[in-house]
Order: C-alpha cells, then sequence, then structure tokens
C-alpha cells in the first residue's frame, strides 16, 4: 500500500470510528508523515510493505539524538497505533514497531508546599474587593479540593454546593466527580459569592470565577494572577497552579488520608499516579529526619 493513501485511510479511521478530536488527529498524523518523508528523503520507499524493522530501528535512533525521550516516545506511540491499524486492516502482515519500547521515565517528585508555605500564600491575598475576593476563592478552592486549573476555570455555580460543602466538576475523559470542600474554603466561597462576585461585571454568568466582561477566567490568567499573588507572598519558590494540586494530596496523605480515597478526588484514573505523593512523603520524613535528630548530624561530623 502506499504510504500516502495509509496516511489518508488512518486519518479517516481516527475521525470517523475512533472520534479522536481534531487536534489529536492532527497531531498523530504530523508524527506519521515525518516518518514517512524520512523514509521517502533516505531510503526512497512509497510503499508501507518496504519498510521494516532495520529501517525503523535507524528513523527512532535519528529521533532520539534530535528529541528529548518524551517527544521521541509521542513519535513512537503515535507510529505504534498506525501500525495497529494497518494490520487490523491487512495494509501490512506484521507490526513493525511492535519491538520498540518507550524510553523509561525519569522518576521525579513534585514540588509541594508546606502548611506554613500554603497558609502564607493563602493569607497574603484579603478579600478586600472583588478581584482580590475571586482570587483568594481561587487559591482556597484549588488548595480545598485539588482540581486541576482548568477544571477550576470551568466551574459554574450550579457546581458548587456550599450547604453541603462540595464541588462537583468534569474530569479528564469527560468524567464527572464530586469532592469535598473544607468549611473555611464555603465561608470564603459564600462571601465572595454574595457580596463580591456581582461587582465583577454586569453582565450575566454561570461560571463561578469570571473577569470584568463577564467571561469564564482561562488556565493561562489564572498561571499570571498566580505568579503575581507569589511575588507579593515573599515565596521563593516556583509555584504553579499544579503546585496546589501536590500540595492538596500530599497534605491529605500525611494527615493518613486513604490513597484510593485521594484518587477518587484528584480523578486519576490509575492508582500508581497517585502513590508519586507517598514518594512525596517519604522524602521529606527522611529530610525533616536529617535535619531533627539529635545524632544525625553529628554523626556525620565525627565520622
Amino acid at each position: 500500500m502506499k504510504c500516502k493513501d495509509a496516511i489518508v485511510e488512518y486519518k479517516q479511521y481516527m475521525i470517523v470510528e475512533k472520534g479522536h478530536s481534531p487536534k489529536t488527529v492532527e497531531s498523530y498524523i504530523r508524527d506519521i508523515k515525518q516518518f514517512i518523508e524520512y523514509m521517502n528523503q533516505n531510503f526512497h520507499i512509497n510503499d508501507m510493505a518496504e519498510i521494516d524493522k532495520d529501517l525503523v530501528y535507524q528513523y527512532l535512533k535519528d529521533l532520539r539524538t534530535r528529541l528529548k525521550n518524551s517527544s521521541a516516545d509521542r513519535h513512537i506511540v503515535s507510529l505504534r497505533q498506525f501500525y495497529i491499524f494497518l494490520v487490523k486492516e491487512g495494509k501490512v502482515q506484521s507490526n513493525v514497531m511492535s519491538s520498540f519500547e518507550l524510553a523509561k521515565k525519569e522518576q521525579y517528585l513534585p514540588e509541594v508546599l508546606s502548611v506554613e508555605e500554603m497558609n502564607q500564600l493563602l493569607s497574603s491575598v484579603e478579600m478586600k474587593d472583588s478581584i482580590s475576593a475571586r482570587n483568594r476563592c481561587m487559591l482556597e478552592i484549588l488548595y480545598a479540593s485539588g482540581l486541576r486549573v482548568s477544571e477550576m476555570c470551568s466551574l459554574t455555580l450550579q457546581n458548587v454546593n456550599i450547604q453541603k460543602g462540595f464541588v462537583k466538576c468534569i474530569g479528564k475523559g469527560n468524567k464527572e466527580r464530586i469532592v469535598p470542600m473544607n468549611k473555611q474554603c464555603c465561608h470564603y466561597l459564600k462571601e465572595y459569592i454574595e457580596n463580591f462576585r456581582p461587582q465583577l461585571s454586569e453582565k450575566s454568568s454561570q461560571y463561578l470565577f469570571i473577569n470584568k466582561k463577564g467571561q469564564p477566567l482561562k488556565r493561562d490568567d489564572f498561571y499570571h494572577l498566580l505568579q503575581t499573588i507569589v511575588q507579593k507572598s515573599g515565596l521563593t519558590k516556583h509555584i504553579t497552579p499544579h503546585t496546589l494540586r501536590h500540595t492538596f494530596a500530599t497534605h491529605l496523605l500525611e494527615n493518613d488520608a486513604d490513597l484510593r480515597s485521594i484518587q477518587k478526588m484528584l480523578g486519576h484514573s490509575d492508582i500508581s499516579t497517585t502513590t508519586i505523593y507517598t514518594h512525596v512523603s517519604q522524602s521529606k520524613t527522611i529530610e525533616e529526619y536529617m535535619k531533627l535528630h539529635p545524632r544525625s548530624q553529628k554523626g556525620r561530623q565525627k565520622s
């Protein structure tokens, strides 16, 4: 099968059969086209049947020299799915991508704030006008419920139940989940909704957090607001919206919350994603031990 025809058919399959979004389709096709162009330019190949594992190895080796592991892995995933389709449809006899593994992901521990640092960040924003009240409530709800910033920005007034203390959000995969909020967060939200939010804009809006035009805030808007807030708070750590989500999960775990419960609140489909926070807690425990145990530092100095 001609390479260009294979791309056309796969694109149609992703749109019609799989129902992928335009951005997802565009991303897959871009990676596949780059692969096909490499085969054509370097080996003068125009037919999918002519591509064997040795040629794929050459291509992937070239990718690894030019791209980060994460980017190269994305290309591999795109090509894997492409070849699964080709084999299934009988366009090629074997999946030449089957023996190529993804690079081992580097394990990293997310940055989190201590309870004192989180309180310092929150208390740096006083609810004295409509803007500061909105900003304070956004910080409060992210720390109280561990929402992703995109989930927070899409919240409507109907999503928040202050009396019962929970927030309902739509997460990844269009999955709905209900997450509790603490009493303090509910208190701030009630004051914001009743006294400050009406001052933000005369235009009616269903969204909880809006700008002066009555439009919902976007994730980029909040990111820039957060950087300003952090700077004024006096904290020196690099803090992003996701830092607040990490902090939410870590603080719950440190106070003996069940890992499965944290998984549900975060909206993680796989428990292995949530277990990263156990490593954060262990790391902090060891760090505190080395700082505070009477013999840890002395013992190292003598040896």
